[in-house]
């Protein structure tokens, strides 16, 4: 049974309250879940709109970077396509889903000339600022499903101030795989320009491990395999991980430790400020870190910020699990239950029911989209710090990566 097949048998959710509903408004229109095994109810998912783009991106030789203890600058770069394509359609409400080493945002078929422009500008930032090669791409929704897959999707309440979307049916996968094969490219940008890149800070340490070890893990359905045993093997590790502290979230629930990284400043000021005003952008980043320290210990709001509210909120809005044509999770779980964790997935793998990578390393690493600190729906990536996703990936293809200490 082919994995077209098999979204058939699993996802066959009613859609005919989404036909009247705008392209603009379609992911709003997305009926909410807030508990996290909802990943594997069909009826939570609903058909991207026909006519809508997937605009995608991933890092080249992340393999050397990870060797060279550069996984902050990987995160940051996979962030960057998020902010830069959000901020260039207007922050509008779309989907989109953080990979570690890449992105992805599906947008309505309207956009996709500024969602091209974005990916152009901050593959030439990546390049020229961070020194790596960022892969980019717009695949048509409608090229999946000619394909005999589809991309639907989930609207996942992490908290009460943020979503994330989950996407299921086969064509996220696809577009990625296309897009590594040198299809739907997009228009390189000219030297020196510049995606807007505002909001996105890279200002917290990494956080260590509380329960154990910080262990990234994903998980994708075998050849074949009808969803109802991929569903159960999903749902088995989430019902592990539940056991722990805070479903095993790798971030403290009042938030991380006020541990900030000088590397990860410079990072922020080079994303959101040019070359001539960057020392002016650290003062600033300085100033707010100094105020927000002051404000939390004093806890003394100031004016609508308030800085314990905020710090408890990034926890809330942590994206550490998710789900895009699999299972994506960065868990804080101790010996006995990671254990339990890989009999499951070792299981599933001998019967062909799952494919699966998993990495373990000592903290986790968070790179942030905050477009304003007063507003509540700051968005924060969550990722192993020692190679996290992209180790795990490889080692569910059989490639030979192993994680090293980040250079914060």
């Amino acid at each position: 049974m082919g994995i077209g097949v098999a979204v058939a048998i699993w996802v066959c959710a009613k859609v005919d309250d989404m036909e009247t509903v705008t392209d603009e408004d379609f992911f709003a229109a997305v009926p909410l879940f807030s508990a996290f095994e909802g990943v594997t109810d069909a009826a939570n998912y609903r058909p991207l709109p026909d006519g809508w783009v997937l605009a995608l991106a991933d890092i080249v030789g992340s393999t050397q970077a990870i060797a060279g203890g550069r996984y902050k600058d990987v995160n940051m770069a996979g962030a960057s396509v998020i902010s830069a394509v959000l901020n260039a359609v207007g922050k509008g409400d779309y989907p989109f889903v953080f990979g570690g080493d890449g992105a992805l945002i599906a947008l309505p078929g309207s956009l996709e000339k500024a969602a091209r422009d974005a990916l152009a500008a901050v593959q030439v930032w990546v390049e020229e600022d961070l020194g790596l090669m960022l892969r980019i791409a717009i695949v048509p929704v409608a090229d999946t499903r000619a394909e005999g897959l589809d991309v639907r999707v989930a609207r996942y309440s992490a908290s009460p101030y943020v979503t994330y979307a989950m996407f299921w049916g086969g064509g996220t996968s696809w577009a990625e795989r296309q897009m590594k094969q040198g299809r739907y490219g997009v228009e390189r940008g000219a030297p020196g320009t510049r995606p807007d890149l505002t909001g996105l800070s890279c200002r917290w340490s990494p956080i260590e491990a509380e329960n154990g070890e910080i262990v990234s893990i994903i998980a994708v359905p075998g050849e074949g395999r009808p969803g109802e045993e991929f569903r159960d093997l999903v749902n088995g590790i989430v019902a592990i991980t539940a056991e722990q502290n805070r479903g095993s979230h790798p971030v403290p629930a009042g938030g991380p430790k006020f541990a900030f990284s000088l590397k990860g400043i410079n990072r922020e000021a080079r994303a959101t400020a040019p070359a001539g005003k960057r020392l002016r952008q650290k003062l600033i980043i300085f100033l707010q870190l100094a105020i927000t320290v002051l404000c939390y210990k004093l806890d003394i709001p100031l004016g609508r910020f308030d800085a314990r509210r905020y710090k408890g909120d990034v926890a809330g809005n942590s994206d550490f699990r998710k789900f895009d044509d699999g299972l994506k999770m960065t868990v804080d779980v101790d010996a006995e239950h990671l254990k339990r964790i890989e009999t499951l997935l070792e299981a599933a793998r001998a019967k062909g029911i799952a494919r699966y990578g998993l990495h373990r390393q000592a903290s986790a690493l968070m790179t942030c989209f905050v477009p304003t600190p007063i507003s509540r729906d700051h968005m924060h990536f969550i990722d192993g710090a020692s190679g996290g996703y992209a180790v795990a990936a490889s080692r569910m293809t059989g490639k030979a990566l192993s994680g090293v200490a980040v250079k914060p």
